[in-house]
């Protein structure tokens, strides 16, 4: 049924697939019955060779992919704090996440990571090998993954163990590690160091599992260095090759620059032996002809191209590099006879133009059905992606259909989900859902706006823990960060970034938000009474209270994204960050908790108490800067904060004026607030 959307029409999927059927069916048969023999063996010979060279374009694409897919995987895990920072040892998240690659990615055996002490954890998915491979490895019959760990943290001693995990990663059985084993030693890792662009390893035979593979790699870039690293099977891309049966003796194998066969729908059959140590080359085989056609097309560039084997067969090949191999120069070749697709279009002349009309009757009810099936499967996968975009959990199970597109992309979905609610505790989720919302694009750029800053720093933050016990210390901190974040989200704010213990957030980026500075004040003053609970439950655990500075300003900053192409960050740059920032430091000098810039007070000063501070010249700034303390809500404010406020003022504009009285009023207002941190800093200067 077609339906009308912002003015485009659009078509149901039921209705297009249907038509598109008859449509096709129809043009293409009765089109094809009217042909002269002669002009179509002509249009087979190009037909041929240009659905070929289709085929192999979409078929090095699929492997391309695959090999993205793992060096996406691969940069994402050496993004992650624990990778970066070596943390391998007894750490479930991280075991969680690699049983999560190795089971989304059906072409990947293992994941591993090599550090420069010698440390080294691997992750194998041993149910995905043979009865023999699995003996090879020692594996129990209700393990589905094997975790080495290699510790050499500790000079004085080297820890090495194996376990066997189930689907649950539930432990089955644990074993002794190899003890001499050095990552430091392999060519992966000595390769991986060369930086020399290469991310594919040379083919070989893989010992656990006696496959051809490569191993992709690539070098640590943060914290310690390292290289992490996965096993590539090509009996992945062997299978993804059988399906490109285009006629009964139409093949399609993968190549490198040697001349080796890495992966073909019958290897064995092609070689007339098992599968052995040695990679077989071209010229080892009766594909003579092949290999003259691939000289003509290293020649001339012409990826289509046509030869005869020695039995004087003519066929048509097309030969296509694979995205994303590197140096390793991998190709695919698709080759069928000619006469194969002639033979099919001469029979089927003779037959098109009386049975496509009972064609397309008998077929219409059974498009109906499949279109009817996929639409429902189709429409229950964007419900899921519109539950996992807005961040909502959902109970329902996982889309299964018949079509194994569709099934593959319902278990991709359900991954996706899965591996969300993994990165969303990396990455802030309010940023990640205004992102969404605003439509703002995931690419590096940004825009000139208004926002407000906000800049916190913990007093003394290293004196309070650089004794602690490190686990307590991050206990008590993502406490800490957890309940100020919330207010923070809770005010319309969005945490950019912690920094240590400092936290940068914003207002009025990404979506709009009108009232910015006072929401940002309103956090800030949440912020602070947050704290104050928490410290008060840290005191009654034994643990120093975290005391808090704050700074806010409002002002123009270029805001978007900013980073590489692989790792980016939604940020705000500019003077204006640099004077919040300068703001929240300002407070030690000051004895003040919330420091604010005159543009936060001018815009809020109708909702909260401010008093004046002192004027700054900051660096960057053409003019003077009034600066004033936060105080409270003006409609908590009482008596006592209202003839506080305003005894300072009346102090304040005397001295700003260099009136003779101001020092005589300074001394009054210190004898009547002894320890206000503001007073005592002007009669200090």
């Amino acid at each position: 049924m077609a339906s009308s959307k912002n003015g485009n029409i659009q078509v149901g999927f039921k209705a297009s697939i249907i038509s598109l059927f008859v449509v096709v069916v129809l043009a293409i048969g009765l089109t094809l019955v009217y042909l002269s023999f002669a002009r179509i063996t002509a249009a087979t010979d190009s037909a041929a060779s240009k659905f070929i060279g289709k085929v192999s374009e979409l078929s090095a694409d699929r492997i391309g992919s695959q090999l993205r897919l793992v060096r996406e995987n691969l940069a994402t895990l050496r993004a992650l704090p624990s990778v970066a920072s070596a943390d391998i040892e007894d750490n479930p998240q991280l075991n969680a996440l690699l049983a999560a690659m190795l089971k989304s990615n059906s072409q990947l055996f293992n994941l591993y990571i090599g550090y420069n002490d010698g440390s080294f954890i691997e992750m194998d998915a041993i149910n995905t090998v043979g009865i023999e491979a699995r003996a090879r490895l020692e594996a129990p019959a209700a393990a589905a993954f094997r975790l080495v760990v290699i510790s050499r943290s500790d000079p004085a001693s080297t820890r090495s163990r194996r376990r066997f995990l189930t689907e649950g990663l539930e432990t089955v059985l644990e074993l002794p590690g190899p003890p001499d084993y050095d990552p430091r030693e392999r060519p992966w890792y000595k390769d991986a160091e060369r930086r020399d662009g290469s991310m594919l390893t040379g083919p070989y035979v893989f010992y656990a599992t006696g496959k051809q593979g490569y191993t992709v790699r690539l070098p640590l870039e943060q914290g310690r260095a390292g290289v992490i690293a996965g096993d590539l099977l090509l009996d992945v891309a062997q299978e993804l090759l059988k399906r490109e049966q285009l006629t009964p003796s139409a093949a399609a194998f993968l190549f490198d620059d040697e001349d080796r066969i890495l992966a073909h729908p019958q290897m064995s059959e092609l070689l007339g032996r098992e599968a052995s140590e040695t990679i077989p080359r071209l010229r080892e085989t009766d594909m003579a002809g092949v290999l003259r056609a691939i000289r003509a097309w290293r020649a001339d560039s012409n990826s289509q191209q046509f030869f005869s084997d020695p039995a004087g067969r003519r066929y048509a090949a097309a030969f296509q590099p694979i995205p994303n191999a590197g140096p390793a120069s991998l190709h695919i070749a698709v080759l069928a006879p000619v006469d194969e697709f002639f033979a099919s279009i001469l029979s089927e002349r003779r037959r098109l133009f009386m049975t496509a009309g009972a064609f397309v009757a008998v077929m219409v009810p059974i498009v109906f059905f499949i279109g009817s099936m996929l639409s429902k499967s189709l429409r229950d996968l964007a419900a899921e992606t519109d539950r996992i975009q807005k961040f909502e959990p959902s109970i329902a199970p996982r889309v299964r259909s018949m079509i194994r597109e569709i099934d593959e992309l319902g278990r991709s979905v359900s991954t996706m989900r899965t591996m969300t609610e993994a990165f969303s505790r990396f990455v802030p989720r309010r940023l990640v859902e205004r992102l969404i919302e605003t439509g703002t694009p995931l690419q590096l750029g940004g825009t000139r706006r208004e926002v407000t800053l906000l800049f916190s720093d913990v007093v003394s933050f290293t004196e309070i823990t650089e004794r602690a016990d490190p686990t307590q210390v991050m206990q008590y901190t993502s406490r800490y960060f957890a309940a100020v974040s919330h207010e923070i989200m809770s005010h319309f704010g969005t945490v950019d970034k912690f920094i240590g213990d400092a936290i940068m957030a914003m207002w009025n980026a990404p979506g709009d938000d009108p009232n910015h500075a006072a929401n940002a004040c309103a956090a800030a003053l949440a912020f602070q009474r947050a704290n104050a609970r928490l410290n008060a439950e840290f005191e009654q655990e034994g643990w120093p209270a975290y005391r808090t500075r704050i700074g806010l300003h409002t002002g123009d900053a270029v805001v978007g994204n900013v980073g590489s192409q692989d790792r980016m960050n939604y940020t705000a740059l500019g003077s204006t960050v640099n004077l919040a920032s300068r703001l929240e430091r300002l407070n030690k000098s000051y004895g003040t908790s919330i420091l604010v810039s005159s543009t936060v007070k001018r815009r809020a000063e109708s909702q909260f108490c401010f008093r004046s501070v002192d004027r700054i010249k900051p660096k960057g700034f053409a003019e003077e800067v009034i600066i004033y303390e936060l105080r409270c809500e003006r409609t908590v404010a009482d008596a006592v904060e209202l003839e506080f406020c305003r005894s300072w003022e009346l102090v304040y504009t005397a001295l700003s004026h260099g009136a003779a009285c101001a020092k005589v009023e300074l001394c009054a207002f210190l004898a009547k607030y002894p320890d206000d941190g503001v007073a005592r800093y002007h009669y200090g200067k």
